[in-house]
């Protein structure tokens, strides 16, 4: 029998695990990487004896790759016959009776995820030409995951979240890590303690989406003991530190989303509050720069995020009176002109996020310039992070389908049935038939309305559905770059179809925007036609954000020629809006949905978007 796998940490989440499997449960394990989902379950394997069958997630599984298929050359020769199939990891994870281990859930097709609903629920999987194949007594369905707004990812269905139980992994304790960090390197003191420290802090800095797992610690350990064998140095000193941190973790950081800074920057910060530099002695020459020797006593992960200078836009704008009355918060995040505190903007967000971002959306147009600039940067980041939860990756909207090209997977089926032998000749390759993914390609115009009645919260609930949408195609198959509108008496095109901008960008320049006088919904309309026509796709999709009470033009109805749906968001409703929303959507053959809330957007994009 193998060694047993040491586990550090994570007592309940094994009990559950190991309670979960004994009771005849199937589970998902969901976590970052790093925190032990793989190592839980070598672990558990090896103790209970099980066999295990690995099968790695990706988007090109498809069925027959996890179920098996039929060898042709003997399917040719000898027809369809049982010993003729060659069993897939799933197939033979149910005769032996044992473990089916499937990484990256959330990464496979729907299509392909299907297949498991009757072995999840009956045991059993029904396989064409072979007949049915019942699971073993100890056949499990154990799959991993990481979050879903990891890239790549998207939500898997009720149907197969349904039938299993999941287990949660977060990260361990700093104890934990440590004690992860010296088994693994054989280190251990000072240098193990920094690497943790250093690595555990990427997880909580502002500008960072995704900071480093413990592997990073691992890493950063290892490398940074060798750099110092290499340069003769007893102790590892500061500048060594920052090479082998850059080596380690600048790979492993994932900055937000409208953050205009490197990885190496976000390191740099956390070493300079883990490690501060000491001052240059005054005898050493004027270049010379503040160093420290020996390695920090007692890390600590405490930092201040720095501020940094950007452009300034014009707009319409709001004085600092107007914005302390029309917002409690506006005095703690801009105590002083030119001020804008980022701690406690996110601590506003915190509290009321409705609030503080219609506090941001009138910021970006304030009277105070160095205010309107640092809202209008901190806007970027904001709001691509706030529509980044959604709107769901659309699962489906690639299927198997069969195909000449040669490419994927052999449909023997479809290869015999269409090949007209000629004496002892064999299938060539103009008679092989194979499937393949096929996409549904669809074009999408995003319609923003900036006219006078968009102020405050509308606009955030706009520029986060504008996130949404932007933002959607940068997980999962590539899709056509959407174009982007904003519309009041005229049209202003922001980003063009099929051309992508810097998403901060394009959510700056949003959200500075404030229309004046009338309102031209047909305009708008006509324009996205315009952008959607030279687009090469099944379907033309508009999304149109508007309460569509339209003051001048043609009528809207009558605008809608090149689009094949159109879908409303109503930004915070009322009765007039509704009814107007309702009434264009339904001419479009799309739906009209009200947003309210932040909280409403990513529901209302997912079901227009999925």
């Amino acid at each position: 029998m193998a060694a047993p796998v040491a586990v550090v940490g994570l007592r309940r989440e094994r009990e559950v695990l190991t309670v979960a499997l004994l009771t005849g449960r199937h589970v998902v394990i969901e976590g970052p990487p790093g925190t032990g989902k793989s190592t839980l379950l070598r672990s558990i394997a090896i103790e209970t004896g099980q066999h295990v069958v690995f099968v790695e997630g990706n988007a090109e599984l498809t069925p027959a790759r996890l179920v098996g298929q039929f060898d042709p050359s003997q399917v040719l020769a000898e027809g369809y016959r049982p010993d003729a199939f060659v069993d897939g990891p799933l197939i033979t994870a149910m005769r032996h009776g044992g473990l089916l281990y499937l990484e990256e859930l959330n990464r496979v097709p729907e299509e392909t995820l299907n297949v498991l609903i009757t072995v999840l629920t009956e045991g059993e999987i029904a396989v064409p030409r072979l007949g049915t194949v019942a699971a073993g007594k100890g056949f499990r369905l154990i799959a991993a995951m990481n979050p879903f707004d990891a890239v790549g990812t998207a939500r898997v269905s009720q149907a197969i979240a349904d039938r299993m139980c999941r287990v949660v992994l977060g990260y361990q304790s700093e104890d934990g890590e440590r004690a992860i960090t010296s088994s693994v390197s054989g280190l251990s003191g000072r240098l193990v303690e920094l690497s943790v420290a250093l690595t555990r802090a990427t997880r909580e800095h502002r500008d960072v989406r995704m900071g480093s797992s413990v592997r990073g610690a691992i890493d950063l350990s290892l490398v940074l003991n060798g750099l110092a064998e290499l340069r003769g140095e007893a102790e590892p000193g500061r500048e060594t530190a920052r090479d082998a941190a850059y080596a380690a973790l600048s790979g492993r950081i994932r900055i937000v989303d409208g953050v205009d800074r490197t990885a190496e920057s976000v390191i740099d910060e956390l070493l300079d509050a883990l490690w501060p530099a000491e001052p240059a002695d005054p005898g050493e020459p004027e270049d010379a720069e503040g160093k420290a020797d020996s390695l920090p006593s007692s890390p600590s992960a405490g930092f201040q995020p720095r501020k940094r200078p950007g452009r300034e836009h014009s707009a319409r704008t709001h004085s600092r009176d107007q914005l302390a009355a029309r917002h409690k918060a506006f005095d703690d995040v801009s105590p002083e002109v030119g001020d804008l505190d980022v701690e406690a903007f996110d601590a506003a967000v915190a509290r009321d996020p409705e609030a503080a971002t219609a506090m941001l959306a009138d910021m970006a147009v304030a009277t105070d310039v160095q205010l309107r600039a640092a809202a209008r940067r901190l806007a970027g980041r904001v709001f691509i992070q706030l529509g980044r939860v959604g709107p769901a990756r659309a699962r489906g909207t690639r299927r198997l389908a069969p195909s000449r090209r040669q490419e994927g997977d052999l449909d023997l089926d479809r290869t015999l049935d269409g090949w007209q032998p000629t004496g002892a000749r064999l299938p060539g390759p103009d008679d092989l038939v194979t499937r393949s993914w096929s996409a549904h390609r669809r074009a999408v115009c995003l319609v923003v309305d900036i006219s006078g009645s968009m102020q405050g919260l509308a606009v955030a609930l706009a520029a986060v559905a504008a996130a949404g949408v932007v933002i959607a195609n940068e997980d999962g198959p590539p899709r056509l770059e959407p174009s982007v509108l904003a519309f009041a008496a005229g049209v202003r095109v922001l980003q063009a179809q099929g051309v992508r901008r810097p998403p901060e960008q394009l959510l700056s320049e949003l959200i500075a925007l404030r229309g004046h006088g009338t309102t031209d919904l047909a305009a708008g309309l006509r324009e996205s036609a315009k952008q959607l026509a030279g687009a090469v796709a099944d379907e033309r999709l508009v999304v149109l954000l508007s309460d569509c009470l339209h003051t001048a033009g043609a009528d809207p109805a009558a605008a809608l020629a090149g689009i094949d749906r159109l879908h409303v968001l109503v930004p915070l409703g009322g009765e007039e809006a509704e009814s107007a929303a309702t009434a264009l959507a339904a001419r479009g053959g799309g739906r009209a949905q009200v947003v309210r809330r932040l909280a409403d957007v990513d529901p209302a994009l997912t079901r227009v978007l999925a």
